[in-house]
Parts: structure tokens; C-alpha cells; sequence
């Protein structure tokens, strides 16, 4: 009994696990879109800067200094998206790893419920032979 809630206790643990690495996995995919829609954004701006100012060349001296500071912006939030695309690879794997790690424990845990069936079963046709059989004695003597 204290066997089964200790893997009772260990399941619900990984599957705790497995549902936080999920929510991380979705945190860094949901922050990686929000840069990207920044970036976007920013590259409208730039690109409306540079049609209002009538200018395209960044060397030119008269540039829109709010396009230069966007695009700098623009810069550090791919940059921000591009790590953020390696931690996702390393969430995706560890959810991988997690999810592994649970289906091994409900495995197990199938496995001992198969095996509590099998015995439960077998004590009840033991029983039931024990009373056919006490029957067939009380009606022989």
C-alpha cells in the first residue's frame, strides 16, 4: 500500500513536471512571437521614417534619427528572438525528457495495476472454490 502511493505521489509529480515545462515551452514561444511582432512593427516605422524624409541611404547625413534609434531597437530584438530560439530548443527537449520520465512511471503504474487485477482475480476464484467446495461437502456428509 505505502509502495502504491509513493508511485501515486511520483506520478502526480511528473506529470507536475511535464505541465511546467509545457507552460515554460509556451512562454519562450509567446515571447519569441511578441519580439518578432515588435521587429515588425519597428520595420514599419522605419520604413514610413524613411518615405516621410524621402532619404534610404543610413550614411546619409540627414537620416531620421528616430528611424536609426528603431532600427537599432529593431537590431536587439531579433538578436533577443535569436536566443530565445536556443532556449526553446533546450525547453522542447527537456519537455521531451519529461514526458519520457512520466510515461516510464505510468508504465509502471499500468503494469502494477494489471498485476493487482491478476491477484484480485485469482483470490476470487479461490474464494469461490472454497465455497463450491464447502457446499459440495455439506451436501455429500
Amino acid at each position: 500500500m505505502a509502495d502504491m502511493k509513493s508511485r501515486d505521489t511520483l506520478l502526480r509529480l511528473k506529470r507536475f513536471q511535464v505541465d511546467e515545462k509545457r507552460r515554460q515551452l509556451v512562454q519562450i514561444e509567446t515571447m519569441i512571437a511578441e519580439f518578432e511582432r515588435m521587429a515588425n512593427d519597428l520595420d514599419r516605422e522605419i520604413l514610413h521614417e524613411q518615405e516621410k524624409a524621402g532619404i534610404h541611404d543610413i550614411a546619409h547625413y540627414a537620416y531620421p534619427t528616430y528611424a536609426k534609434a528603431a532600427m537599432a531597437r529593431r537590431d536587439n530584438l531579433k538578436r533577443s528572438a535569436d536566443e530565445l530560439a536556443g532556449q526553446l530548443t533546450d525547453a522542447q527537449d527537456a519537455l521531451a525528457e519529461a514526458f519520457e520520465e512520466l510515461k516510464k512511471v505510468e508504465l509502471l503504474e499500468e503494469r502494477d495495476v494489471a498485476r493487482e487485477r491478476v491477484a484480485d482475480a485469482a483470490r476470487d476464484q479461490a474464494e469461490m472454490d472454497r465455497t463450491g467446495l464447502s457446499r459440495t461437502e455439506m451436501r455429500v456428509g
